[in-house]
């Protein structure tokens, strides 16, 4: 009686339900709108979360969800929280789509104190069409961050130096006159460098989240 009882109450739990995007756990899904807004690699797609980071500043921590669509395309999205709050969607470009996109010795001036430089687009790459803008102007210049492979939410971040208190970098970020589309530059102690172009978009892209079965 108590086996069956015990059966009867695990079935009988309420399915896990998603309502905002701060609550998406590793395996859920996020279905986008097919708005022509967006740029073709992200319109009317479903993307999976395939892992959680956290982005610790001096005053906030931001979480990071690493999502990879049926397209094989990995993106990445957080929650950009001002006055109003928005999807920022991140995609990682390389090094032949900064020389195809700007002119490089433009580009290098985004590590030039004071950290005004202003960015002309030249042509878009494939990767990058209808992510990009005509024009960027810089605001953040080498601002520091550690990285964390942790979700924040359920996990503690080291306050202390050493093996677990997450990867240092400098961000530098430009953005476009509206500032719905930008530019992140993450530069790692080891001297790596990644760009992303960087999406500002109303929480009502997303026109449904379905949770990991």
């Amino acid at each position: 009686m108590n086996f069956l009882k015990k059966i009867f109450n695990k079935t009988a739990e309420a399915p896990r339900k998603l309502s905002q995007v701060n609550q998406l756990l590793t395996g859920d899904i996020i279905v986008l709108t097919d708005s022509f807004a967006l740029p073709e690699s992200l319109r009317g797609q479903q993307f999976q979360v395939k892992a959680i980071n956290s982005y610790e500043f001096e005053h906030n921590t931001q979480s990071e969800w690493a999502l990879v669509g049926a397209n094989d395309l990995e993106i990445f999205l957080s929650l950009d929280v001002d006055d109003n709050t928005e999807l920022k969607f991140s995609l990682k470009i390389h090094h032949e789509d900064i020389e195809t996109l700007f002119n490089l010795d433009e580009f290098s001036q985004v590590f030039d104190e004071p950290g005004q430089a202003f960015l002309t687009k030249q042509k878009d790459s494939a990767l990058t069409a209808n992510w990009s803008s005509e024009q960027y102007q810089q605001s953040v210049f080498a601002k520091v961050g550690y990285f964390h492979r942790k979700d924040h939410r359920s996990e503690s971040l080291s306050a202390y130096e050493g093996q677990d208190s997450g990867e240092q970098f400098e961000l530098y970020s430009l953005f476009n006159e509206d500032q719905s589309k930008g530019v992140d530059v993450e530069v790692w102690q080891d001297g790596d460098t990644e760009v992303c172009l960087t999406l500002f978009r109303p929480l009502s892209d997303i026109v449904d989240m379905y949770p990991a079965t």
